[in-house]
C-alpha cells in the first residue's frame, strides 16, 4: 500500500482551491449583474467625469485576467500541484480572489467597504507574485502580474473617489495625489519583480486609460502627469527586462 505524503495532499487541496476561487472570481460579475463603476450619488459629493477615472474601454482588460488566472491555476492543479514553487503563491493568489469575488456586490452597496476590500486583494495579489517562482512563467507569473497591476491602479482610483466623493479634496488634486501612488507603488514592485514586465503593462493601459479620458475635455494636466508616469514605469521595466539578458 501506497503511503500518502501529507504535504502532497495539502498542495493539491490548495491547487483545488485556487482554481475553484479563479473560476467564481470570474463568474461573479454574472450573478451580480456586472459592475459598470460606482455611480455618481453613491458619494456626498456626486463623481460625474472625475479625472482620475480611466476611460472605459480599459476595463476590456478583465476579461483577459479573468481567463488567464483559470487558466494558471488549471495547469497549476493538472501539472503542477506538487511543485514547490507554485506552492508558495497559492494562498495568497487564493485569499485575494476569494474577496474579490464578493468586490461588486460590496462596490454596489458601499464605497468605503468597496475601497477597504480592493486594498486587501492588491496587495495580496502583490504578495503572490513577489512568491511565485521562476519557472512556468506564461502560466504561473503573468497572469499574477497583469492582476497586480491593474488592482495597482485600480485601487488607487476607488482611493481618488473616495477622496473627492468625501470631500476631503478636489477632484484633480485627488487624481494626481492617487497617480503619484499608483507609480509609487508600481515603481517598488517593478523593482522587486524585475523579472516581469507585464506588471507594469497593466498599469501602464490604466494610465493611457486615464490620459484618453482626460485628453478631449478633461484635466490635461492629469493626462500629462499619467503620460509621463506611463513613460517612465515603462522605462523601468524595460531597464529589468535588459539587465536580466532579454529573458522576460
Amino acid at each position: 500500500m501506497t503511503k500518502r505524503n501529507p504535504t502532497t495532499d495539502r498542495r493539491r487541496m490548495a491547487a483545488i482551491l485556487l482554481l475553484v476561487s479563479a473560476v467564481f472570481f470570474a463568474a461573479s460579475p454574472l450573478f451580480v449583474g456586472g459592475f459598470n463603476g460606482f455611480a455618481p450619488d453613491q458619494f456626498p459629493v456626486p463623481q460625474v467625469d472625475v479625472p482620475v477615472q480611466p476611460a472605459g474601454y480599459a476595463f476590456s482588460i478583465w476579461g483577459l485576467i479573468y481567463l488567464w488566472l483559470i487558466a494558471g491555476a488549471g495547469f497549476d492543479l493538472f501539472a503542477r500541484s506538487d511543485a514547490a514553487d507554485w506552492a508558495a503563491m497559492r494562498w495568497p493568489l487564493f485569499g485575494s480572489l476569494v474577496i474579490g469575488a464578493a468586490w461588486i456586490p460590496a462596490a454596489q452597496s458601499s464605497v468605503p467597504v468597496a475601497t477597504v476590500m480592493i486594498w486587501l486583494m492588491w496587495a495580496l495579489a502583490v504578495w503572490a507574485l513577489l512568491r511565485a517562482g521562476r519557472h512556468d512563467r506564461w502560466w504561473q507569473r503573468v497572469p499574477v502580474a497583469l492582476y497586480a497591476g491593474w488592482l495597482t491602479a485600480a485601487s488607487c482610483v476607488a482611493l481618488g473617489l473616495v477622496l473627492g466623493g468625501y470631500g476631503l479634496m478636489g477632484p484633480t488634486i485627488a487624481a494626481a495625489l492617487c497617480i503619484v501612488l499608483a507609480l509609487v507603488l508600481a515603481g517598488a514592485v517593478q523593482r522587486a519583480r524585475p523579472d516581469e514586465p507585464l506588471y507594469a503593462v497593466a498599469v501602464i493601459w490604466a494610465l493611457i486609460g486615464i490620459i484618453m479620458a482626460n485628453i478631449a475635455g478633461g484635466a490635461l494636466p492629469i493626462a500629462m502627469l499619467a503620460g509621463l508616469g506611463a513613460a517612465l514605469l515603462a522605462a523601468l521595466a524595460a531597464r529589468g527586462v535588459v539587465a536580466g539578458g532579454g529573458k522576460a
